[in-house]
């Protein structure tokens, strides 16, 4: 019991963490264009790739690996923002809206596939020198 509340613990810290990141990086984009809602997907695509590439080799305790996966990658990221900045292009730029969509998701299975490349390379690396 007391390691599943500890879990959850985590996990909220973790999402309050990345939600508030998002906002201010949301924030910081004020251009009409959705670049913080794509710049927060995008690198926490990365993130969560090299954190998974990671966790492979350098196997963290639970809570760690679900407050920084699960919580802070989590509230970072947002495909409900995505959604709705997509719906939000779709009425009045087509292009956009299909640029958009099409750069988030190939941009973030991009990032994620270099982050978990990165790090797995590392944590290889770094085995090969423990040894």
């Amino acid at each position: 019991m007391k390691e599943r509340i500890v879990n959850l613990v985590s996990i909220a810290v973790g999402a309050g963490i990345g939600t508030l990141l998002r906002f201010i990086l949301a924030t910081g984009f004020s251009t009409g264009y959705p670049m913080g809602t794509f710049l927060a997907n995008i690198i926490g695509s990365f993130v969560l790739g090299a954190l998974t590439g990671w966790f492979m080799y350098r196997i963290p305790k639970e809570w760690v690996r679900l407050g920084l996966g699960v919580g802070l990658c989590g509230g970072f990221t947002t495909m409900s923002t995505l959604a709705a900045d997509t719906v939000f292009l779709l009425e009045n730029h087509l292009l956009q809206a299909v640029i958009y969509v099409s750069s988030s998701l190939l941009g973030g299975i991009v990032c994620a596939l270099i982050g978990y490349s990165f790090t797995t390379k590392l944590s290889r690396r770094k085995e090969v020198g423990d040894s």
